[in-house]
């Protein structure tokens, strides 16, 4: 038996079922809910008991970095990294990026 697709609101924290990545979901749509996954394979609720971790599929080009915020390609689910793992973040099949940082402005 498989369990429910954990539900996407701001604070709910998702970890890799095949690496040690851990996110927390900073932005959410408000109806519907996309599928996170993390090396090929959806995330789960990180307060359930960790899975043993399989082989995540890409390479280590791919990998989560600690600390960085990503995003999809629309800008309406942002996800910032609190464990970093060797999967890639993907949002309904779609390869999440790493958010820029925005520039600050001039100061003459």
């Amino acid at each position: 038996m498989t369990s429910p697709e954990p539900e996407l609101r701001p604070g709910a924290q998702l970890a890799s079922t095949v690496c040690a990545t851990k996110v927390v979901v900073v932005r959410a749509p408000a109806q519907g809910g996309p599928v996170i996954a993390c090396g090929g394979s959806p995330m789960a609720a990180a307060a359930g008991k960790p899975a043993k971790p399989a082989a995540p599929s890409g390479g280590a080009a791919n990998a989560t970095l600690v600390g960085k915020r990503y995003v999809d390609e629309a800008g309406t689910v942002e996800l910032l990294c609190v464990s970093s793992g060797a999967g890639e973040l993907t949002c309904d099949g779609a390869p999440m990026t790493i958010k820029a940082a925005k520039p600050l402005p001039a100061s003459d």
